[in-house]
């Protein structure tokens, strides 16, 4: 899978600085002024990867192939834009796809960036943006109990799915998200949110987009967004997206560098990543032959037949064993020869879990 982000907030809270920072291109306008993003820009990136670079270095293919992220900057939100205020009503259809969301809430003075409300409050601007993804819920589930009460006269085995949704309806519109509804495991709601797409049952990551000093000494507005967070259990992570952007075509040493200057430990980039596969409780497996070395990503907990359904279809359909090295024991022998030699390699069925690092073999038959 290709993990999909989608990036989201009020116009001008530095969406676009963000996304260009992440993608380390300058892929989005910028610009001070509301609704400067129009269209959604999209850009798939790769994902830095230590252990794919070494396993290259060893095994010395020509190609090495990294997993990658797409992220996706889409239109700023204004109250309202569940009933297609600004560009509401784009904006929430390309956010229906994604598996998280980065909220970036605007954590700075600059008087030379308007803000769209005319003053700087995280909670307010929070508070806007969770409002109008659970009417947009709303509205959507609306219309599925409209269809399911026609429905409903010619079958009643649709009874359950209408009490559910009628349960989940009353939910939102006390303000409460999709994600904290109380019947998460019933097959039912399962049902629904697979196809709704329901917006605030997404993972979600808080990005404070602050300036450069609030970063090693944090300001009352970003100590509100940590507040905020904690009292929602989301995640959430402090970024200067214009001192981001200003990395975007240093050397990584350069880079590390300017970071470890401006006392920060990672990249916006890299916390995504950490953030958004322990969000989705993601892992990476490697496969590699005589011209690449290629990363996957998977759920944690994938059986091998559903690993190497990754790679082919065809591969699933015809699995047959598994062929597993650990990547610390491929780094401790260097070599495929050296590994089989000293019999590390392990053959694994159908049942087989994949681990996070593990290099696999596929023999399938079709």
């Amino acid at each position: 899978m290709s993990l999909n982000i989608g990036i989201i907030g009020l116009p001008n809270v530095g969406k676009s600085s963000l996304f260009n920072a992440l993608c380390k291109e300058q892929h989005a306008q910028v610009a001070s002024y509301p609704f400067c993003t129009i269209q959604p820009n999209r850009a798939i990136v790769p994902i830095p990867d230590a252990r794919l670079d070494k396993l290259v270095q060893l095994v010395k293919v020509p190609r090495k192939v990294s997993a990658t992220i797409e992220f996706v900057d889409i239109a700023g939100l204004v109250k309202g834009a569940s009933q297609g205020e600004g560009l509401g009503n784009q904006f929430l259809a390309n956010i229906r796809d994604t598996h998280a969301i980065l909220h970036v809430v605007r954590c700075f003075e600059d008087e030379n960036v308007s803000h769209v409300n005319g003053i700087i409050d995280p909670r307010n601007d929070i508070e806007i943006v969770q409002l109008e993804l659970i009417l947009a819920d709303l509205q959507q589930l609306e219309r599925k109990i409209e269809r399911l009460s026609g429905a409903l006269k010619g079958d009643k085995k649709l009874l359950p799915t209408m009490e559910i949704a009628q349960s989940l309806r009353e939910h939102l519109a006390q303000g409460h998200t999709a994600k904290t509804f109380p019947h998460q495991e019933d097959e039912h709601y399962q049902a629904l949110q697979q196809e709704l797409r329901l917006l605030t049952a997404k993972p979600m990551i808080f990005v404070a987009n602050v300036d450069e000093a609030s970063l090693t000494n944090p300001s009352p507005l970003l100590q509100t967004v940590q507040q905020i967070a904690v009292e929602q259990h989301i995640e959430w992570f402090p970024i200067c997206a214009s001192l981001e952007q200003d990395l975007a075509g240093l050397s990584e040493t350069e880079r590390n560098e300017y970071l470890q200057l401006a006392g920060v430990a990672e990249s916006g980039l890299d916390q995504v990543i950490h953030k958004s596969y322990a969000m989705l409780d993601l892992i990476r497996f490697y496969t590699m032959n005589e011209e690449e070395v290629r990363c996957w990503t998977i759920p944690r907990g994938s059986t091998a037949p559903k690993a190497a359904g990754t790679i082919h279809t065809d591969f699933e359909r015809g699995f047959i064993r598994a062929e597993v090295i650990p990547y610390e024991t491929f780094v401790a022998y260097g070599s495929n020869v050296a590994v089989r030699a000293a019999g590390q390699m392990r053959i694994e069925g159908k049942e087989y879990i994949v681990q996070d690092g593990d290099i696999l073999y596929i023999r399938f038959n079709v």
